[in-house]
């Protein structure tokens, strides 16, 4: 028996959503003094590419996937990234790191000429890649999470990985519906 994913809560005061699998990730640090949280980076993911379910996303987050598991996790051997949250495809949602806390997502990347996106933003990776669409319930979540971010940070914007790391990354891709966001989006 399946049970319907929870929605998505509020945001406690120690970064934590209520609602939300925790998995810590060691793949985190300390936010810069005064840096505001103010940007959402959104990805997608699928591990290995193409598949869906699993549990090797989180295993690459918590630095436990197995290079021997299949033959495309070699070359992320040695990868220590992480995200904030992740959303699975059929809403079932996690958090890996406080939104106080830095998660290693973006990489090399820039926003309205600031770099290290990571400083500043929060990561939310989508199970999905650039030849699916994304489900209903992922964008019911993501929607929730967005909401709760808002009302706890100084969001400015919610931009792809794509828009932070040009020529770098696609994510979270041509799938990715926009108007489905843009009413929590649409604060500039």
């Amino acid at each position: 028996m399946t049970t319907k994913p929870e929605a998505a809560g509020d945001i406690a005061a120690d970064g934590w959503l209520s609602g939300a699998e925790r998995i810590p990730s060691p793949n985190r640090d300390a936010r810069p003094p005064g840096a505001a949280i103010r940007l959402i980076v959104i990805h997608a993911i699928s591990l290995p590419p193409g598949e869906f379910g699993g549990e090797a996303v989180a295993a690459l987050f918590t630095n436990r996937l197995d290079p021997a598991a299949h033959p495309y996790f070699v070359t992320l051997a040695g990868r220590r990234v992480s995200a904030h949250f992740f959303i699975r495809r059929d809403g079932r949602h996690c958090q890996f790191v406080s939104c106080l806390e830095r998660a290693w997502h973006a990489g090399a990347s820039c926003w309205q000429g600031d770099e290290r996106c990571n400083d500043f933003s929060i990561g939310i990776e989508l199970e999905g890649d650039d030849r699916t669409d994304f489900t209903e319930a992922q964008y019911r979540v993501l929607t929730e999470l967005l909401a709760a971010l808002r009302r706890r940070y100084p969001i400015e914007a919610v931009v792809g990985h794509a828009d932070v790391a040009p020529g770098r990354k696609t994510d979270p891709g041509p799938h990715f519906d926009w108007w489905r966001i843009a009413a929590v989006r649409a604060f500039r």
